[in-house]
């Protein structure tokens, strides 16, 4: 029987410190899991959420968006997972009982928002894909038909890798800015199965073999190559025509050397609020910029994140997608605000930090 109370990292009240208490165990209702939570991943969302007061109404309020765990109690009408399965999932802010930061967290069992963790990859592995996944994965093959939803719209509307139509169907030079992100890590692979190549990234030097290995073919040093100095790099990498640019960092500087370097009739991809282009529109030279949001439980969002998960223990399993690197914070939860405050000031590179709630003391 699952215990009623747990450790939990707790957001009080809208822009309030984060701090590390008991709240109760929830119990999953029709079509939800209880999971007992071994392994939950940060993101740059968690301290925008409690700087900005941004997604969570709810207080007191718990964070998280990606975990991996064990099936600890199954809600009616539930069959595609059972008690005992290891699964990941993605989390979501609107209610506290869905956050990931907690020893035991409910996970939405449709299959748009859950799969099983096949036996070659571990917790800490698993829980570094739902959300980095699902933005990238919603930027390039999410339908370019969808309206456009909370200021976010036009989607590339690629055919996925994992439908037999979609692997491998395209071809061409690609840009990926931070590949070195989860996000970046992501979408480099994606394009990869999709068939574009080369597939061009920036990323410290540090992390060249990080980036190659997930499926880069060029690595520009953004530490000795400035984004107004991006488009010329490129250039001198491909004379081909750049169809689809993928901007994780999504800062003014890089959005604006993307938008150059795009081809016409191309696609680029932003994360954060857009500076170039017309969103959820075509510009004169038939550019388009997208701007994704990687919720798999947002309604616009739910079809490719059904698809996305039905295809992921397989893709996992075949060593076609891969985690992200991993680095587990010390003492569970409590080692989490010390792993947003090192994010916050750009101290991680190359891994995803991931806590353990279970440790918690």
């Amino acid at each position: 029987m699952s215990p009623t109370t747990q450790q939990a990292f707790i957001l009080p009240a809208k822009f309030a410190n984060f701090y590390v208490g008991p709240r109760p165990v929830p119990q999953p209702g029709p079509g939800f899991v209880l999971v007992k939570i071994e392994s939950a991943a940060l993101n740059p969302v968690d301290n925008f959420i409690q700087k900005a007061g941004y997604f969570v109404e709810e207080f007191p309020g718990v964070t998280g968006n990606d975990a991996a765990g064990t099936v600890e109690e199954v809600g009616e009408g539930v069959t595609n997972v059972k008690k005992g399965d290891r699964v990941v999932y993605q989390g979501w802010w609107n209610h506290a009982d869905r956050g990931t930061l907690q020893q035991y967290g409910l996970a939405d069992a449709a299959e748009f928002g859950i799969a099983k963790i096949p036996g070659n990859i571990s917790f800490d592995e698993a829980a570094t894909i739902p959300l980095g996944l699902a933005t990238a994965v919603v930027g390039l093959y999410g339908e370019r038909e969808d309206p456009m939803t909370m200021g976010r719209g036009g989607r590339t509307g690629l055919i996925p890798p994992w439908d037999a139509a979609g692997r491998g169907a395209y071809s061409g030079p690609a840009l990926v800015t931070g590949g070195a992100s989860s996000v970046g890590q992501f979408a480099i692979q994606l394009l990869k199965l999709s068939g574009y190549s080369p597939i061009i990234t920036t990323a410290s030097a540090h992390n060249e073999a990080y980036c190659k290995a997930a499926g880069a073919t060029h690595v520009i040093d953004y530490r000795k190559v400035s984004y107004p100095e991006l488009p010329a790099a490129v250039a001198q990498i491909t004379s081909a025509p750049v169809s689809i640019v993928y901007d994780a960092i999504s800062l003014e500087d890089s959005q604006k050397a993307s938008w150059q370097i795009l081809a016409p009739n191309g696609n680029v991809i932003v994360t954060l609020p857009p500076v170039v282009g017309k969103t959820g529109a075509d510009a004169e030279d038939g550019k388009r910029l997208v701007y994704t949001f990687g919720a798999v439980h947002d309604p616009t969002n739910r079809e490719v994140g059904r698809a996305m998960y039905r295809a992921l223990p397989g893709l996992l399993a075949e060593g076609l997608l891969k985690p992200n690197a991993v680095e587990v914070l010390p003492d569970g939860l409590a080692g989490v605000q010390g792993g947003l405050d090192r994010m916050a000031n750009g101290k991680v590179s190359g891994v995803k930090l991931i806590a353990h709630p279970q440790e918690t003391v």
